[in-house]
């Protein structure tokens, strides 16, 4: 093996365990937001909890808002960015009642059922092509939830239903930000969502405002920094990695939530979460796979 080869494969090793640091550090930022989200929604209201995280995302940006100010000055496709802040904005809320109410594992389970909505979203929005695979995915992922709820089997917490449509919503924005980025820098699509979303969580939270201590700033922080953290996180490991990797890795955010649940807030642990949270995870497994053999070498 020549010089170069030993070079270039100790490069890819480094890359690939760069690469599974950063989904370390993205999956315990999610937790993190989880846990600051759900204490500070002890003291606080749901709506108080997404202007503080926003509030708290707003101190990072200004950081970087001379670098950014030439491009978000030109203000291109406004409308977008509202459609797409809204929903965002939506699915949080519906997000954080998730994980307020329900066991953090069952909220991340249910939350992996967002790639189906992408590849329907992808199909409706943007022409793309809804195939066998992604179909198959989306029946598998159907009867993920199907054996996480339980319906028959007890009263399926509304909550559950809420984690749902906030994947759905988390879905559809995420295909929105795909068609931001043909005009649009990753940094100004995230500037955009605090100074968008920031406004709606004040007009939000003052129709619901509770007392605010100094003993919720530190969970403030958690909750906001979380939040940023986790997807700068998540765009660094796939800069490293391919989906077919990085989707079993973060997988590893169900079994975590679980623990972390069980040890801060004496959750029971639920086998029937994890066997549907794995339907989910091989049926979008399988749609990856199936997509990169399509693809053209």
């Amino acid at each position: 093996m020549s010089d170069q080869s030993v070079l270039r494969d100790s490069a890819l090793r480094r890359e690939f365990w760069l690469g599974l640091g950063w989904m370390g550090l993205s999956m315990s930022s999610f937790i993190g937001m989880s846990v600051g989200s759900r204490e500070l929604a002890a003291t606080l209201s749901i709506r108080q909890v997404l202007f503080f995280r926003a509030l708290v995302g707003l101190f990072v940006i200004a950081l970087f808002l001379p670098r950014l100010w030439p491009e978000l000055s030109q203000m291109r496709q406004m409308r977008l960015h509202l459609t797409r802040n809204v929903v965002h904005f939506t699915a949080q809320y519906f997000w954080t009642i998730g994980v307020v109410l329900l066991p953090l594992a069952s909220v991340f389970a249910l939350e992996f059922t967002m790639p189906i909505w992408v590849a329907f979203f992808a199909w409706a929005l943007l022409g793309e092509k809804l195939t066998r695979a992604r179909l198959l995915a989306n029946i598998g992922g159907f009867i993920g939830v199907l054996v996480i709820v339980r319906p028959g089997f007890g009263i399926v917490d509304p909550a559950a239903g809420l984690v749902l449509l906030a994947a759905m919503g988390y879905g559809l924005s995420l295909v929105l930000v795909k068609r931001l980025t043909r005009t649009n820098s990753p940094g100004v699509i995230v500037a955009w969502m605090i100074l968008i979303q920031l406004p709606l969580g004040l007009a939000a939270a003052l129709t619901d405002w509770r007392p605010v201590a100094w003993t919720d700033l530190p969970w403030m922080v958690v909750a906001g920094a979380g939040a940023l953290s986790a997807h700068f996180c998540m765009a660094q490991a796939l800069r490293r990695l391919d989906a077919s990797i990085v989707m079993p890795v973060d997988f590893l955010r169900v079994p975590l939530a679980a623990i972390v649940g069980y040890l801060l807030y004496a959750e029971m642990i639920d086998l029937w979460v994890f066997m549907g949270a794995a339907i989910i995870l091989l049926s979008n497994l399988h749609a990856v796979r199936a997509e990169r053999r399509r693809a053209p070498a």
